[in-house]
């Protein structure tokens, strides 16, 4: 049995996990009814360091993180589709100054891990084999309420609703082989603190080709922009000297859920088909921003295909 349609699931999990909240949510094309994808990708992000207001990069408050995703894809109809997934999170600080947060896990150096947030999500496309538009809704909700203060946390434990559309079309006039996709999502997010909004929009652009019927290769730029949340100055006191607006106890203590969090990242990856099952490999490189993280991530996995009885 061999199963593919068009928007390569492999792929959508391959640029997706390291930078936007959405994984298949972020695809423009869906299975046909009847056929689900299973998911198993395993991810490094390696956090080396953090990115001012100004955009300064400082190499301090270094972590790594590393989790383990599984998620089900399953076509309810021709254009509609439904799915679940959870990942499980490996979290360390890897600083070698003493950590900001002074927290016994961190100074230790300790691994911290648990299961992060639970996501539904449900698309519908419309469109045909060549060119797609399809509106997605997504809930995320933390599996259980895990820690998020220090450096090494597993997330932000904060239920959001993200609404969004993806557009992708196939080439098919002048390269067959290749594709372009683009999705934009709004995340309705939970707040942190009673006079912090940290809603956000999350966009991304892809270009895709086909190498070989069995390989495929693709490069993505994504983007993030937060609605609200705080600043935290920077050392060269521009707009203001950190800790800038994290300037209560509580606020700072939560500096990683109300951050006005901003970036570029560009990423490529590969994904190998063996019959039902793919196999992917990407690499993404965190390129600018203003109150975020700085670094890179890794990610391997497979997709298996299958189709239920009739």
């Amino acid at each position: 049995m061999h199963l593919k349609f068009p928007g390569r699931l492999a792929t959508a999990i391959v640029a997706a996990l390291t930078s936007t909240p959405s994984t298949v949510a972020a695809q423009a094309f869906t299975p046909p009814a009847g056929v689900g994808g299973v998911t198993l990708a395993w991810q490094f992000v390696d956090n080396t360091g953090h990115r001012f207001t100004d955009g300064s990069f400082l190499a301090r408050g270094q972590s790594v993180t590393t989790s383990a995703l599984i998620e089900l894809e399953y076509g309810l109809t021709d254009r509609l589709s439904g799915s679940i997934g959870i990942p499980y999170v490996f979290a360390k600080y890897t600083g070698t100054n003493a950590p900001i947060s002074g927290l016994a896990i961190d100074t230790c150096r300790c691994w911290n891990s648990a299961f992060q947030d639970l996501s539904l999500s449900a698309r519908y496309r419309f469109g045909d084999n060549t060119w797609a538009v399809t509106p997605v809704v997504r809930y995320d909700r933390p599996s259980h309420n895990y820690s998020y203060v220090g450096e090494a946390v597993v997330g932000r434990n904060l239920h959001e609703t993200q609404v969004g559309v993806a557009a992708g079309l196939k080439l098919v006039s002048f390269l067959p082989k290749a594709s372009v996709q683009v999705s934009y999502a709004y995340a309705f997010v939970e707040k942190p603190l009673d006079d912090v909004r940290v809603d956000r929009s999350n966009g991304a652009f892809e270009v895709g080709y086909s190498l070989h019927r069995l390989l495929y290769v693709s490069g993505s730029a994504r983007w993030q922009r937060t609605h609200g949340g705080l600043r935290n100055g920077s050392p060269t006191g521009n707009p203001f000297p950190f800790p800038g607006e994290l300037n209560t106890v509580d606020r700072f203590a939560q500096r990683d859920r109300v951050g006005r969090s901003n970036y570029w990242h560009a990423g490529g990856g590969l994904s190998y088909s063996a019959g039902p099952v793919d196999v992917f490999l990407s690499v993404t490189k965190y390129i600018s921003g203003t109150d975020t993280h700085n670094g890179q991530a890794y990610t391997v996995g497979t997709t298996w295909y299958f189709r239920a009885s009739t």
